[in-house]
């Protein structure tokens, strides 16, 4: 299974591009901003799930302890980096809505 990196995969969200694809940037697909933040709690949701089904492999004898910690650490940092672009957004509204006119 091969692992891509969390930055990675907000860089491609965020930019509407597939991991690895270069460019400019620029969204080659048409994604505008907010369906690539939908993407990304898509993601977090995803790999949730997938932590999920890790530990109950786990626990059911099919699955091994490594790949549960595995899957349940990027299960985390997915999350935390969601949370932290969520802080940058709210950030970013406020010192506009503090601007004068």
């Amino acid at each position: 299974m091969p692992i891509q990196s969390i930055g990675s995969g907000l860089a491609s969200a965020l930019s509407g591009q597939t991991p690895g694809a270069g460019g400019s940037g620029a969204s080659s697909n048409g994604l505008s901003f907010g369906d690539s933040l939908g993407k990304l709690l898509a993601d977090v949701k995803s790999s949730a799930g997938a932590a999920n089904d890790a530990v109950g492999k786990m626990l059911d004898g099919s699955g091994d302890v490594h790949t549960a910690m595995i899957a349940l650490q990027r299960a985390d940092l997915t999350l935390q980096l969601t949370v932290q672009v969520r802080n940058k957004l709210v950030s970013a509204y406020q010192t506009i809505m503090q601007m004068g006119v």
